[in-house]
């Protein structure tokens, strides 16, 4: 048995699911944050590139130097926040599956197989689950008789 294997704390955390219904709660603002940085990121990285591309075709003789590196330093600290977001929001023992629609999984059992429980922002509650072999096109409710927002499972 290696290190890993015998330290507790590599272990994948099991919710049940009100402690995923809690986790979620509780990390849904960090997902915002990271989700907003991300496409401030995106918005950068394709403002260097331009810069880049420029560069490229033109020489250096026209870069603004100073608008350059303090794109730059907008973009280090966008990447620096979503990289943060993401520990915290792992750190919890949640996997986060799509960053760009919110998607997030909480790994749960059911009848003692190891299944996920299925969130994306925009959805009231964690309603759904699916294999761990199966994506977000495998989701199941958790219960079928769920009709909707005002269901509330128990």
């Amino acid at each position: 048995m290696s290190d890993q294997d015998s330290n507790p704390e590599n272990e994948q955390r099991i919710f049940t699911l009100k402690e995923a219904e809690t986790t979620r709660r509780e990390i849904e603002p960090i997902l915002l944050e990271a989700m907003d940085s991300r496409r401030k990121l995106a918005d950068a990285d394709e403002k260097l590139s331009r810069i880049v591309s420029r560069v490229m075709v033109m020489g250096g003789i026209l870069l603004n130097t100073q608008a350059a590196a303090e794109l730059r330093g907008e973009h280090d600290r966008f990447a620096g926040l979503v990289r943060n977001a993401l520990e915290a929001i792992q750190a919890t023992g949640c996997v986060v599956k799509d960053l760009d629609t919110g998607l997030l999984d909480f790994p749960a059992r059911i009848g003692g197989e190891e299944v996920y429980l299925c969130w994306r922002l925009g959805e009231d509650r964690i309603r759904y689950w699916h294999r761990q072999d199966e994506g977000f096109a495998g989701r199941k409710p958790i219960d079928p008789h769920d009709s909707g927002p005002g269901w509330t499972v128990q």
